[in-house]
């Protein structure tokens, strides 16, 4: 039979005589024969379907009895680390991108680098929703294993778009920074915000050393060996600056944007290091001032316990307010005993004794615990920022958590934000110290080198070449490499 042919099949021939001799009523006979045979073979081809699909269904149910087909989700632990890496990695494009377009706003101004802006705002948002879904996770919520791999991949999601968005941005920000065409512009910015600051480092020292005078050591530990590291930063942005010159005459475009960049991130971190000496040093006689108000503020609190905590258990009313007496009396025996002392750390001291005795914090002592968190805060993203090489996500994920309490709740979250920044740079303290030194000295002529790997300022990669980061995203932001040597 020819049931799936379009084309005619000869019959084997008996002879003519014999189909001669055939009667009518035989055809018919044999079309009534062909009819059951053609049924039979269809309910064959439908039989040998629905196995197919039974088949299939078996295969790919992931009920019991069926083995899945369908790839199975990555383990969490897999997923745990992806999320993690990409949360640095995300928190770097974001941070080298911000970095690069101020010196873009400083050539061409706030209105033409808007779109850039606009790109790194929505960028850092999406980092910021990532940071603040890791830190549920890090927590335990979700508690369910299935919505805790959702959230791991939500993460991830957020890191992607936070490039991708970045990625899409960078075409246009080189054609408007065009240092393709030549960076001379470009270098004279630059030039000037390295003489600025070389003029600065003078200054910032006298201040530093008027810390150590009017302070207890440990009120500007943070803040030591800052001048010399910014000098450090500065030595490289030297090298930088010159060879970027010296290519730039020879028409090295490329390579000269490559050392371009790597002075300019030297430029950014050297400032980041001065300012923090600066900034702390404001805070801590600010925080000097502050200190006699807040103390009175906080007698008073206590003066009012017995009202504020008649629905506390008499054992734990008298546990607050004992612990409030030693801690303000010892803060007013440091007070006049005329010894140097620790503004920041007294304000903190006594915002966390009043604390438990008021319903909530008012006037003075809401501004105290408000200048405590924004300057712990300060100088963990300063930390963060010059040493982001070595850095990890939980440091990262802490000062972001600590940020977004400060921007939308400073009163009440002070104090929070204020114990998570500080974990947050403790945290920071140890990578940097489990890191150790990534790229010794001897291994390059170029000053600095070391600390700009630790900066993140180059990326170590091939020697003597190294990737320079720029604005962009995962597929841009390598696009230039820089000679150490």
């Amino acid at each position: 039979m020819t049931i799936t042919s379009g084309s005619a099949v000869a019959l084997p021939r008996a002879g003519a005589a014999t189909v001669a001799a055939a009667p009518r009523q035989d055809e018919t006979s044999a079309g009534y024969l062909a009819l059951p045979l053609v049924v039979v073979v269809a309910a064959g081809v439908l039989a040998g379907y629905g196995y197919v699909r039974r088949t299939r269904r078996a295969r790919t149910r992931t009920t019991p009895g069926g083995g899945p087909t369908a790839p199975s989700p990555p383990p969490s632990d897999e997923l745990d680390k992806r999320s993690r890496e990409l949360l640095v990695r995300a928190d770097d494009w974001v941070r080298t991108s911000g970095e690069e377009l101020g010196f873009a706003e400083a050539r061409f101004g706030t209105a033409a680098t808007a779109p850039f802006a606009r790109a790194v705002q929505a960028a850092g948002a999406e980092l910021a929703a990532a940071f603040r879904m890791r830190r549920r996770y890090d927590q335990g919520v979700p508690e369910d294993p299935a919505a805790r791999r959702q959230a791991l991949a939500g993460v991830i999601g957020r890191c992607e778009e936070a490039g991708r968005l970045l990625d899409a941005a960078a075409g246009g920000f080189d054609e408007l920074r065009g240092l393709d065409r030549g960076v001379g512009g470009a270098l004279e910015v630059a030039e000037a915000r390295f003489r600025e600051l070389t003029g600065r480092t003078a200054a910032t020292e006298a201040v530093l050393a008027g810390l150590a005078r009017r302070y207890v050591p440990s009120a500007s530990e943070h803040v030591t060996g800052y001048v010399e590291q910014a000098k450090d930063r500065l030595m490289f942005a030297t090298a930088r600056l010159n060879r970027a010159r010296q290519q730039a005459d020879r028409g090295e475009g490329e390579q000269a944007a490559g050392q371009l960049r790597a002075a300019e991130g030297a430029v950014v971190q050297a400032a980041v290091f001065l300012d923090g000496v600066e900034r702390l040093a404001a805070e801590l006689d600010e925080a000097a001032a502050m200190v006699p108000a807040a103390l009175s503020g906080a007698e008073a609190e206590r003066a009012g316990t017995a009202v504020r905590l008649t629905d506390v258990p008499a054992g734990e009313a008298r546990a607050r307010i004992l612990h409030a007496d030693s801690v303000l009396a010892s803060v007013r025996q440091e007070l006049t005993s005329g010894r140097p002392y620790d503004p920041l750390d007294v304000l903190r001291r006594i915002v966390e004794a009043a604390a438990p005795l008021a319903t909530g914090r008012t006037g003075v002592l809401s501004a105290a615990a408000l200048l405590t968190a924004r300057s712990a805060t300060s100088a963990a993203a300063g930390f963060v920022t010059t040493h982001r090489g070595a850095v990890g996500t939980a440091a990262r994920t802490l000062l972001t958590e600590a940020e977004r309490l400060l921007a939308t709740r400073p009163s009440t979250d002070a104090p929070h934000a204020d114990v998570l920044a500080r974990e947050a740079r403790h945290h920071a303290e140890q990578d940097v110290r489990t890191h150790g030194n990534p790229y010794a000295e001897p291994d390059t002529h170029t000053p600095g080198t070391a600390g700009a790997v630790l900066g993140g300022i180059v990326l170590p990669g091939s020697s003597p070449a190294s990737i320079t980061p720029s604005f962009g995203g995962p597929r841009t932001r390598n696009r230039r490499t820089v000679q150490l040597v």
